[in-house]
């Protein structure tokens, strides 16, 4: 089974950090986000990661080469213009196969065990999904027994953490160009092809300064 993380982001919010590097090279104790993924990414038995990237992107290639050193092969998936979530993910399909795929936010921090995730998937998609941020508090979708819906501002309402299964056939009506993912999700959920699980332990959406100073706390308690 193949992985992607998703590396293209600018990182506005954690200026004046990402003037000069990609925010999946940003430092989180000392490490690069990014290689926390790769390194949870190997030790759930995955071998291949596809990564793409757009703003600062070579450096992510040259830091991170063809992957040996974390036991993974890599392959990246360059992106000229800025393609969203969706578009990034359907110009990296060559890359990833025809079978269900791991995704990975590259802009957050956990501790997840992505082993979890080869189960077989049964329809378009499998979400995991985490209790509400602070800075998130609607939510996105709402957990139905193992079945995600859309969340429609209703209680016990969850955050999608990032993290998720996806069958390509989820791209099958779509074009090359920028568009979003959730979309795609959100009509795959009303035909009863999402599934989901509600994961309690940590995550951070490393979004902003602050919230990576959180992360940086979390390593330290876990040390």
């Amino acid at each position: 089974m193949k992985a992607m993380i998703l590396a293209a982001g600018k990182g506005e919010r954690m200026r004046p950090l990402t003037l000069h590097i990609p925010k999946p090279l940003v430092p989180a104790a000392g490490k690069p986000l990014i290689e926390y993924h790769l390194e949870a990414l190997a030790r759930a038995g995955f071998t291949e990661v596809v990564i793409n990237h757009a703003w600062l992107g070579q450096q992510i290639e040259d830091h991170l080469g063809d992957g040996s050193r974390f036991g993974l092969r890599l392959r990246y998936s360059p992106e000229g213009e800025p393609l969203e979530t969706g578009g990034g993910i359907f110009k990296a399909l060559p890359l990833l196969g025809d079978a269900p795929f791991v995704l990975v936010n590259g802009d957050i921090w956990t501790d997840y065990d992505f082993s979890a995730l080869q189960a077989p998937l049964q329809g378009l998609a499998h979400l995991v999904l985490v209790d509400n941020p602070g800075h998130h508090g609607r939510g996105d979708f709402r957990l139905l027994g193992e079945q995600v819906a859309d969340g429609d501002d209703a209680p016990g309402t969850l955050t999608f953490s990032g993290i998720s299964v996806l069958d390509p056939a989820l791209f099958d009506a779509c074009q090359p160009g920028a568009f979003k993912l959730a979309p795609l999700l959100r009509k795959a959920m009303a035909a009863g092809q999402v599934s989901g699980e509600h994961y309690q332990g940590h995550w951070v959406d490393v979004g902003t300064l602050e919230r990576l100073a959180d992360v940086e706390r979390l390593i330290g308690e876990r040390a």
